[in-house]
């Protein structure tokens, strides 16, 4: 009984290190990651391409509202997995950030000092009674210095850089797919086509535009574009990836 109330005291307790060295509220946040929707992050050489599975759960609910893609500056993209509301609190963080630093210094934030300062910002929840981790992973994606750049971050508060990467469901398919296709010297027509290529791989072959949200940032203009359904579409065809519709008879 004994073990079993330590056991429990390190479950719940976000400040305590169970024996073997791990905080478990940070490992039931990353579970709670694998739960959400799968979001791709891909750099290519002319710029970063996000691309998210939104598979909307009616046919009632407007698939607009479902948001997994955001802008988080002119020059720097977001796209999240796991907790919506926990993402979009550490997407209005990361907003508020780049604008101070635009009025503070005149300039647009990096993308590498923005992604460290939202992750000192998730590391503080790991470590302070009265609060819980974030449940939610996010790819950064953007432009700094004409250069593409693109990073994760973990309900731990660590950030990664990455060429390509998934978070989310199936993060284990999709990232060895990733691996075996990802070009480096591709370009962003050829990154979109392997971000909605890897989703298809995971969803029976075929994607609908309305449950796929994709947006780029591109080197040369260094703006955020988000696209729409029509613009989706016409990728998935291209690709030969369009579902058909099921209708009711």
């Amino acid at each position: 009984m004994q073990g079993q109330a330590q056991q429990q005291a390190y479950d719940r307790g976000i400040t305590i290190f169970s024996p073997d060295g791990r905080l478990y509220q940070v490992e039931y946040a990353r579970e709670a990651v694998k739960r959400g929707t799968a979001s791709i992050g891909i750099r290519t050489a002319d710029g970063v391409v996000l691309a998210v599975d939104k598979r909307i759960p009616s046919p009632l609910l407007e698939d607009t509202s479902v948001e997994k893609i955001h802008k988080a500056d002119d020059h720097v993209g977001i796209a999240s997995a796991g907790h919506v509301a926990d993402a979009r609190q550490l997407i209005d963080f990361a907003r508020r950030q780049a604008q101070v630093n635009q009025l503070r210094y005149g300039e647009p934030i990096g993308v590498e000092t923005l992604t460290k300062t939202v992750t000192d910002h998730i590391q503080q929840y790991t470590q302070v009674g009265g609060a819980r981790p974030f449940g939610v992973a996010l790819i950064i994606g953007g432009i700094e210095n004409g250069e593409p750049r693109l990073f994760e971050t973990d309900p731990s508060g660590t950030p990664y850089e990455w060429k390509a990467l998934a978070v989310g469901a199936d993060r284990g398919d999709l990232q060895s797919y990733l691996e075996d296709e990802y070009d480096e010297e591709s370009d962003l027509d050829g990154g979109i086509t392997l971000a909605l290529d890897a989703l298809a791989s995971v969803n029976e072959g075929s994607l609908l535009p309305t449950e796929v949200g994709l947006a780029t940032v591109d080197v040369e203009t260094e703006s955020f574009e988000q696209f729409d359904d029509d613009r989706i579409e016409e990728y998935l065809v291209e690709n030969d990836l369009l579902a058909e519709e099921e209708t009711d008879e």
